[in-house]
């Protein structure tokens, strides 16, 4: 519980420094802090940028929501393809120690997929950290890998946006955007539950295999 509580606040100051250093309520500002947000959650640590993308886009008001919302969906998309991109390649310069190597590969015998739609999976319930890297070490097809981070990443956030725009539409902003974020975290908590009873599972599977 408390290495939970450390994780928490350290993505709390993560977030809050790249937001006090751009205006999330000026459009630039908005998607730089949108666009860092998705990298450093992609090649470093989880930021939930999730939550901050609905905070930003529900407080803009000198755009039109669908114009800012493809605006951010758009950003979003750049975001994860060079955060993919910049793990993928980094692990490909440089030697992977061999117990690292076997560990990834005995990890991915055990997914549901243990190919590149295991990065579809994964944004349902993230059990595959550093995908970028993950699938350098796998050697999974970088173009199918980006095809996929890209299907999934417009289909998730393009919901999220999409329901924020519609309850901005029926509702005032600051309704909208606690019912909308109220949201995200139950599908956020219930993701990490699903993923913590996968990794369990695929540890005692493990756990099975090295006993026979």
């Amino acid at each position: 519980m408390y290495k939970v509580v450390q994780l928490l606040f350290k993505m709390a100051d993560i977030t809050s420094v790249v937001i006090g250093i751009f205006d999330p309520t000026n459009v630039v500002g908005g998607l730089i802090c949108i666009f860092l947000l998705f990298y450093i959650d992609a090649i470093i640590f989880p930021t939930v940028p999730e939550l901050f993308t609905v905070g930003i886009f529900a407080t803009q008001t000198q755009i039109a929501t669908l114009w800012f919302g493809l605006l951010i969906l758009g950003t979003i998309a750049i975001s994860e393809v060079l955060g993919f991109c910049t793990l993928y390649y980094v692990v490909k310069k440089v030697k992977v120690p061999k117990i690292i190597q076997r560990g990834v590969d005995k990890f991915q015998a055990f997914l549901i997929y243990p190919d590149e739609r295991m990065i579809l999976v994964n944004r349902i319930a993230p059990i595959v950290p550093f995908l970028g890297a993950f699938a350098s070490i796998c050697n999974w097809s970088l173009k199918k890998s980006l095809k996929y981070t890209l299907i999934g990443g417009v289909i998730k956030y393009g919901l999220i946006l999409l329901a924020s725009g519609l309850f901005i539409e029926y509702w005032d902003r600051s309704t909208a955007t606690v019912v909308v974020l109220t949201m995200i975290i139950i599908v956020i908590i219930v993701s990490f539950v699903a993923s913590y009873y996968r990794k369990k599972k695929i540890s005692d599977r493990g756990g099975k295999c090295a006993i026979r």
